[in-house]
């Protein structure tokens, strides 16, 4: 058992538990979710794809909890917090439900060793089928055939925008990649495409498995409008539909999706057309294109790969018009920094690079080494804090601060501008 009862001790068992922190496959997690008793009757809607993953649960938590539904929704990874992962009804759960469902996995899983995110997965589940919720929203992890959330059988997937990332473990193509996201699909069962472009590989397996497959810009449809927009489906239409409160053109990407998925499960889930509107207006996701209050604004992103720098890169231009745009950025080693770099543009008049810590963290040096390739200069800064900070002192109030390239650094932004360790003038 774990050295400690609350959930730090937890935690910190947890991330020693297992030889390595990634380690692709079903066969341990499908054990120990038989040993759970883990069968829900609650329909499951899962969440795949590269970017726009936790938007599009966003809005399925949200559509569904207008709707009436004590949903229960899984995410990953968490900013502040692990309670973060784990909703039920809208709320993070309890530190002390979150021990209760470890120390039910602990107990189950025997000598069968788990990662981190396996762990944490299982317990999840176990507190939806506990608490229990009318219907649950997982996300994937990492790609797809072989991620812990793959264990449980969906009634609807959802694979959104598909791009390079996690290579050395999904494939080193979008072909590649598109079969490891195609895996949570289920034969006969419904499923939505919102990637505009699939690859080929996801719509073969598809067609190979019967899935009843529902892509965007075949059978889903949109149409933008000055404030509203629609989403045309085989069956229905809905229109004069309220802009996503999550900024982006690509965020109607991910609302159609998720409003096919519940179109899909209208028989067993229906959702009234003003549960949707209220959802799509209320859903957000911390930590995505996140627009801080001060002067200067500084816009959180958890952007870190090229597909997600670009949309990055739109939402900045979208802004009104201002002043500088200067860039902090961190980033895990094996990301693509050049093809982020590019696709930031020429926008940004002043790049801020720091470290990260852990295993796959980049050091300000190596960092700005990799800039230095892509043709851009950057000033280094040990950490986050301090490149916030830095960055801070040089800008004028009418200039913008872009902070992203991973989850990480997000967290570490807001950690320290909750501390004090950075600040820019308050309004």
């Amino acid at each position: 058992m774990p050295p400690a009862t609350d959930l730090a001790g937890w935690l910190a068992y947890l991330e020693g538990l297992h030889p390595k922190a990634i380690d692709m496959g079903l066969e341990r997690v499908d054990e120990v979710r038989r040993r759970l008793g883990l069968n829900p009757d609650f329909p499951l809607i899962t969440v795949g794809g590269t970017n726009g993953k936790g938007s599009t649960c966003a809005y399925l938590e949200a559509m569904l909890g207008h709707a009436g539904y004590r949903v229960g929704c899984y995410t990953s990874p968490h900013l502040r917090r692990y309670n973060e992962r784990v909703r039920i009804a809208g709320r993070e759960v309890q530190d002390a439900d979150l021990v209760t469902a470890f120390e039910a996995v602990e107990a189950a899983r025997g000598d069968t060793s788990l990662t981190y995110f396996e762990f944490g997965t299982l317990a999840a589940v176990w507190l939806f089928q506990r608490q229990p919720v009318d219907v649950a929203v997982l996300e994937v992890g990492l790609g797809g055939r072989l991620d812990a959330v793959n264990a449980f059988d969906a009634d609807c997937a959802v694979v959104t925008a598909i791009d390079l990332d996690h290579q050395e473990y999904l494939g080193h193509t979008r072909e590649a990649i598109g079969r490891e996201k195609a895996g949570i699909l289920r034969a006969g069962r419904p499923a939505v495409c919102s990637d505009p472009n699939p690859p080929e590989s996801l719509l073969r397996h598809a067609a190979d498995i019967g899935a009843q497959l529902l892509r965007l810009g075949a059978e889903i449809r949109i149409r933008a409008q000055d404030a509203a927009w629609e989403c045309r489906l085989p069956e229905q239409v809905f229109a004069a539909l309220p802009r996503p409160a999550m900024p982006g053109a690509f965020q109607l990407h991910n609302a159609a999706g998720a409003i096919a998925a519940l179109h899909s499960l209208r028989e067993r889930l229906p959702v009234p057309v003003a549960a949707m509107r209220r959802g799509l207006a209320e859903a957000r996701q911390p930590g995505r294109a996140q627009l801080m209050t001060g002067a200067p604004r500084i816009l959180l992103d958890v952007a870190h790969n090229p597909q997600a720098a670009r949309a990055l890169a739109a939402n900045l231009t979208d802004l009104p018009p201002t002043g500088r745009r200067i860039a902090v950025l961190a980033m895990l080693a094996d990301k693509d920094v050049a093809g982020v770099v590019r696709a930031m543009g020429e926008g940004i008049h002043q790049w801020h690079v720091a470290g990260l810590a852990g295993p796959r963290g980049m050091t300000d040096e190596a960092l700005r080494a990799r800039l230095r390739e892509a043709g851009v200069e950057a000033e280094a800064h040990a950490d986050v804090a301090a490149a916030l900070h830095a960055a801070c002192a040089k800008a004028e109030p009418t200039d913008i601060i872009c902070c992203f390239g991973s989850f990480y650094t997000v967290a570490e932004a807001l950690r320290a501008l909750d501390d004090g360790q950075a600040s820019c003038n308050e309004s």
